[in-house]
């Protein structure tokens, strides 16, 4: 309903804030590898945490579909995306490599890509048929259904990109850098078209540690 939100923390704690149900955390719990992101499953009753070596931990209504915990990788997880029926994930490697569960399909990946910089997100388009990927210099990547509207090559950003929004439609996205500013592409451009999706939408982003202490004041 947008009234509410989760945040996670790299030990597994998490934070729950306005309307968001408290459903447990990993903070008790000693990790391999520190959590890097947590998705909200449909109902909004629930919750995944990755870690960076694939491993996935569920809580309230989501459900576990498997990991990559058990696989050695080329590079580490930075994030993973639920499917709109909440029956399955894809998690992410910062090479762009992608790992599908549950009713998540294998669209493709830019594991065999050489990269300018690694990729550091990807969102999953409404129908689940498609997705995108954005790497850390603002270069977008689009699989399936997902359209291509741009990237931030060629424009001067100010930080590392953290992550992509998409809009309500399907039709625009926004580009999202460590400091919080937006890069708008396609239907983006207008305000109105991204209002709820952003509101409903849960982005991680990685601060550095000089930052983190003056967040906790």
């Amino acid at each position: 309903d947008g009234k509410g939100y989760w945040t996670a923390h790299a030990n597994g704690e998490v934070y729950n804030l306005g309307g968001a149900p408290a459903l447990g955390s990993l903070v008790k719990i000693k990790l391999a590898k520190p959590v890097v992101g947590i998705a909200a499953d449909p109902t909004g009753s629930g919750y995944w945490l990755v870690a960076s070596d694939g491993g996935v931990f569920s809580f309230g209504t989501a459900s576990y579909f498997g990991s990559t915990g058990a696989i050695r990788l080329n590079k580490p997880v930075v994030g993973m995306a639920p499917t709109p029926s909440g029956n399955g994930y894809w998690l992410l490697a910062s090479d762009g490599g992608v790992f599908s569960f549950g009713d998540a399909g294998f669209l493709g990946s830019t594991g065999s890509l050489k990269l300018v910089r690694p990729i550091a997100g990807m969102a999953a388009t409404a129908s689940g048929k498609g997705y995108w990927l954005v790497a850390s210099d603002g270069g977008v990547f689009a699989f399936g259904d997902a359209p291509f509207l741009g990237s931030t090559g060629g424009q001067s950003i100010r930080a590392s990109i953290v992550g992509l929004i998409p809009t309500a439609d399907g039709k625009g996205y926004l580009i999202i850098d460590r400091l919080g500013k937006a890069y708008r592409f396609g239907s983006a451009v207008t305000k109105a078209s991204v209002s709820v999706e952003v509101r409903a939408t849960v982005a991680v982003l990685n601060v550095p540690a000089r930052r983190r202490r003056r967040f906790r004041r």
